[in-house]
């Protein structure tokens, strides 16, 4: 039997005036996703800012969640199993993107694509919840029943097997003893995507 593993999948509020504008197309408190390897969130990866005062520069980038805009951010942490085999090929194809992460742009057009409810899909360009998506669909880990180009950050809550780990400050769950991470099931409901 093979060991399970996990990934984690984290969703913040940054309250910037950019999430600001997102908050109000979604109506969800959450509006920027990223992906992490680690509970501990050492390893975190994203397409958002390359500079924190820079809304515009953005592209693929590894998250350090405790300093910047995540300083003061509100999060939502889950955690989902996943097979040795999905877990190496989700690393490799953020690898293989982190190599060429010079080539990646943030899909602003995708997103006001998102906006509107019609696709638009760009070549190595991804907004945060699509790059997501992207790393979970390419691992076989989930089969979106829409585009990647239209996963929001909330529709990322419903995949089958998530787990709810911490809600709360995203300050306080770094800075927490790993003694009192507790793991909160959540029932999912079959949603239609």
């Amino acid at each position: 039997m093979m060991k399970e593993k996990k990934i984690y999948i984290l969703l913040t509020d940054t309250g910037t005036l950019f999430t600001r504008l997102i908050k109000i197309f979604t109506k969800k408190p959450y509006n920027h996703a990223s992906i992490s390897f680690d509970a501990e969130l050492s390893e975190v990866y994203s397409f958002g800012r390359k500079k924190v005062n820079n809304p515009f520069d953005g592209g693929l980038v590894k998250e350090n969640v405790e300093e910047g805009l995540f300083k003061n951010a509100n999060c939502i942490i889950y955690s989902l199993s996943v097979t040795d085999e999905q877990l190496k090929k989700m690393k490799a194809y953020v690898t293989k993107m982190d190599k060429q992460k010079e080539d990646f742009r943030y899909n602003f057009i995708g997103l006001f694509g998102f906006i509107i409810n019609k696709p638009i899909k760009r070549k190595k360009a991804f907004f945060c919840s699509q790059f997501v998506a992207s790393v979970l669909k390419n691992s076989n880990v989930v089969d979106f029943r829409k585009p990647i180009s239209l996963i929001a950050p909330n529709d990322l809550q419903v995949i089958n097997g998530l787990e709810q780990v911490y809600e709360g400050q995203l300050h306080d769950y770094i800075n927490k003893d790993e003694r009192n991470i507790r793991s909160y099931p959540i029932s999912l409901i079959p949603v239609e995507m």
